[in-house]
Parts: structure tokens; C-alpha cells; sequence
């Protein structure tokens, strides 16, 4: 994610109905792994299985909470919990962090862990040479000392009450010194599960780690195969070949799996901003009216119905509606293709073509077809190149080679990544970065909450991107499945909870 693909047609209701009769009639149940194992559809497949070392999503979706763990963990309500650390205190200064570790926890290959793990681990994080996505995360700590085997101290630059949230990450999971180097290929965590085998282009195995220091979950195996054609993950759940998809990418046929009591569809909230990303550094998009204008020629409830299929809610910022703190603001640029031809016409940038890359997600693929044929409305061409989510990472995110992508960023409450200098947006601009250093300042909920808007309002009339909807979580599953998460508060498949219920 630079071969170009066509991109997926878009399954109709028509052909969903053909593909059940391929597959079988509805009534009997599907079949199904044994009571102790499950398989779950992912479109996305991990470049690498080590949520340190890559931006990838699906990274975290095989491993998070099931195969690493960090201090902390989100929850499914999205709630801070303890994680390898059972608890934690803060100084009055605000200052200091003591984290108390739990004992008897080892490593898959059999190691202990102690408070030298974490001081490597959050080291590694934040060093120079680091290849963390989200070193950012880790800028505010001056220093991490283990003050005995199940007793850390992290002392920070300046107070900074999300620390505990910070470290709930994926990209701050725990790793040993003996297998950080090889956790892309052979990851080695203290998770539930253990890793068992990849298999390139098709799946990874996971079963269940007999030495887990916490509640043994029910499932012993769980295998994560990817299907990234709509068509094709509609086809397997039907056939039974997949227990599960949590976030399944044919939205249209939806309603086939409503109506057949095989099955749970289960639609819950996530933190994905969707967004058509654009390259503030490249020729015409460095100027903010001709990001206005692409902004302004985009119908996002056409784009919602056409690629979601009416799952998704449209938004103005980069920020989930689902938030305390989020501030509405689609009507600063309202769809208005007089406007965006105008605003086109006063930035004197002629004909415009632009190059619009696609990672392989339904949302990306579909709605960029439709932002290509709402751009061309205003006089703005597109060349599309359909990328894979490899050569996508390689190229745009990395090389910031493009002009446009369409993206959803999952992580949560991620707006912070618009005060990076080298992010692949492009966008430098300092008064966001005040704002963003008065919010790790400020502890008063209210203030905090004013911050986060300001910070919104900062990103949106600078025109940074096009924002289009949040990410709706649509998931199929076998209705005999129960404790899959409803929203995704957090990029993950947590699998602790998941069991067969008959």
C-alpha cells in the first residue's frame, strides 16, 4: 500500500441473492469451527504482527489484547483498565507515574516479566531510531526507572493527565529484549494467546496460552483469514467458512444477514475519521482555497449512501461525534459546487488533475470512485491508482507521495497527529501545535473540552483535509457467538470474552 487494481465492483441486492444461492439455502446453520476455536473475515491484512513498528491497523486487530499487552488496555466502553500493571499512582506535581506490576506474569517462550521489560520496552518506544508510528505518544517522558521487579516509576517532562491512556495503545505494548527484533515475524507477548503461524496473502493462527497469567479464555484457537473482495466475505459467511466478521465490507447486504436468524448483525460506533486526505505540501493543494474548493465539491451523504450504504455519519473535523468534546462543524464547507468552482477560479490554478491513491478498504475503493465524478464536476480530473495496503503504508504514508487518498484513521482521539511536522499531510502550522500543548497541560475537564474544540475549529478552517464520516463499525456474526464488541472504541478483535454459546 504500486501495482494498479481495478477496484471491487460494489455488490448489489440482486447479486447478494445470487450468492446465497450459491452458497445454500437459509435455515440450516452455518458450520462452524469447534466450540473452541473461531475464524474471523478481515479485509486488511498486517504487513508485519508487531503493533510497535507499524501504522497498520490490521496490525492491532490480530494482536491487540489478544497476543500483547501493555500497563494499560482499553476497554470495549473505551474505558482506561489496568493491564500488566494492576494499579498506579500519580504524584502531587503531577509529575511522576508509579506503576505496581503484576507478578507471575511471563512471555510466550516462557520468560518472566518484570519492570526491566518495561523500562526496555517504553526505551525503545521513544528512542531516536525508533520506528514506533506513535512516538509521539512517548515525547512527554523524561525518564522510566524500574524501582524494583514489579515497580515502575515514569517521570514526565510536564504534567500530562493522559498518560495512562497514552500507554493503553497498541504501539506501546510490552515487548521482552529477546524478541523485540523478531516480533514482526514471530511476535512473543504475555497475551491470552500465542502465536502459531502466518500464512502470507490467506491467515494468521493464534491458540491459547496455557500460561497466561489472568483468566483463561474460552476459545483455544482463533485463526484471522483475510478477504478483502466484499463479495467474496459475504459468499463465506453465508457458507460458514467464517464464524465472524466485525467489520464487514459489503454494507448493502446487510439486510440479508438481518433477516436470516442464522446470524447477529451487530452495528456499534468506531473512532475512525474518515477522511479524502490531502497532501498540503504538493503543487495546488498547498494553497487552502484550492483545499476548500475540494472540500466544498463533495456530497457526503452521497458518499455515505453510495459506499456505505448509509452507515456513517458525516463530520467536519477530525474529531467522533461520539465525543464529549465534539464540535459540529459540516457547515463550514457545506456541499456547493458553485462555490468550489469559484474558489477554484480566484486560486487561477487551470486545469487541475491530481492523483488520488486508494488503499484496498470497501469505504476507500468505492468512495473514491464517487469523489472522483463529484471532483470532475468542478473541473478537477483524477488519475486513480489502486494501492495495497503495503504499498499504501510504503508510499503514502511513508514517502508522501500522492496528491489525495481516502483514509480512515481508527486510532483514538488521534487529533494530535496534526501538530507533526513530518506527518503525511503536510500540514505545519504552530498555532495548533499551542493548542495541542496547552491540552497535555490542562487537567480541568471544561478547559480540556474548550481546547479540543478550538483545536477542531484550528484543522477545519485551515482546510487541512475533506472530511467525510465517521467509520461505522457493521459486523456479521454467527448467532451463536457471544462477547464480540459492539463498538470499537480502539483498533482491536479482543477475543478474551468470546465464547460459543450453543
Amino acid at each position: 500500500m504500486r501495482i494498479r487494481f481495478s477496484p471491487p465492483r460494489p455488490a448489489t441486492a440482486t447479486a447478494a441473492v445470487a450468492l446465497a444461492a450459491l452458497v445454500g439455502l437459509f435455515g440450516a446453520a452455518p458450520a462452524r469451527a469447534q466450540d473452541d476455536a473461531i475464524r474471523l473475515g478481515m479485509v486488511l491484512e498486517p504487513p508485519i504482527l508487531d503493533p510497535t513498528a507499524s501504522a497498520a491497523a490490521a496490525v492491532d486487530e490480530v494482536v491487540y489484547a489478544n497476543l500483547f499487552e501493555g500497563l494499560t488496555r482499553i476497554g470495549p466502553d473505551g474505558a482506561v483498565l489496568p493491564g500488566l500493571a494492576s494499579a498506579w499512582e500519580v504524584s502531587a506535581d503531577g509529575l511522576t507515574y508509579r506503576f505496581t506490576l503484576r507478578e507471575g506474569v511471563t512471555f510466550h517462550d516462557g520468560t518472566g516479566f518484570d519492570a526491566q521489560d518495561v523500562v526496555f520496552s517504553l526505551n525503545r518506544a521513544r528512542a531516536e531510531d525508533s520506528l514506533n508510528a506513535q512516538k509521539t505518544l512517548f515525547a512527554g517522558i523524561d525518564s522510566v526507572t524500574a524501582e524494583g521487579p514489579t515497580s515502575v516509576a515514569i517521570t514526565l517532562t510536564a504534567p500530562d493527565g493522559n498518560l495512562p491512556f497514552n500507554l493503553a495503545w497498541g504501539d506501546a505494548v510490552i515487548v521482552a529484549p529477546e524478541t523485540a527484533d523478531t516480533n514482526a515475524t514471530a511476535p512473543v507477548g504475555t497475551g491470552p494467546f500465542r502465536f502459531v503461524d502466518r500464512v502470507e496473502g490467506d491467515r494468521v493462527e493464534l491458540a491459547r496460552y496455557d500460561g497466561y497469567w489472568g483468566a483463561a479464555p474460552a476459545l483455544a484457537r482463533a485463526t484471522f483469514r483475510f478477504v478483502s473482495d466484499p463479495n467474496a466475505a459475504y459468499a463465506a459467511m453465508m457458507a460458514g467458512d467464517l464464524d465472524a466478521f466485525p467489520n464487514f465490507p459489503a454494507p448493502e447486504t446487510l439486510a440479508q444477514f438481518e433477516a436470516d436468524p442464522r446470524f447477529n448483525v451487530i452495528v456499534g460506533t468506531t473512532e475512525g475519521e474518515t477522511l479524502l486526505a490531502m497532501n498540503n505540501q504538493s503543487g495546488p493543494l498547498a494553497e487552502p482555497k484550492v483545499r476548500e474548493a475540494i472540500a466544498r465539491a463533495l456530497n457526503r451523504a452521497d458518499i455515505i449512501d453510495g459506499a456505505m450504504f448509509g452507515y456513517g455519519t458525516p463530520i467536519g473535523s477530525h474529531f467522533a461525534p461520539h465525543h464529549p468534546a465534539y464540535v459540529d462543524l459540516t457547515g463550514l464547507t457545506p456541499y456547493d459546487p458553485d462555490a468550489a468552482r469559484a474558489l477554484l477560479q480566484v486560486a487561477g490554478t487551470g486545469p487541475l488533475t491530481l492523483r488520488l491513491m486508494l488503499p484496498p478498504p470497501t469505504y476507500a475503493r468505492r468512495g473514491g470512485e464517487i469523489i472522483a465524478a463529484q471532483l470532475r464536476e468542478v473541473g478537477i480530473e483524477t488519475e486513480i491508482t489502486n494501492l495495497e495496503w503495503a504499498q499504501w503504508l510504503e508510499q503514502v504514508f511513508k514517502g508522501h507521495d500522492y496528491d489525495l487518498t481516502v483514509i480512515s484513521h481508527t486510532e483514538p482521539m488521534d487529533i494530535g497527529i496534526y501538530g507533526r511536522e513530518d506527518y503525511y499531510f503536510g500540514y505545519d502550522s504552530p498555532e495548533f501545535r499551542r493548542i495541542m500543548t496547552d491540552l497535555a497541560a490542562t487537567a480541568d475537564p471544561d478547559a480540556r473540552a474548550a481546547l479540543m474544540g478550538q483545536a477542531q475549529r484550528r484543522i477545519a478552517e485551515d482546510h487541512v483535509n475533506a472530511w467525510l464520516f465517521q467509520l461505522a463499525k457493521t459486523g456479521v456474526a454467527d448467532a451463536r457467538l457471544d462477547g464480540l464488541w459492539q463498538n470499537a472504541p480502539t483498533q482491536a478483535n479482543d477475543l478474551t470474552a468470546v465464547r460459543w454459546t450453543r
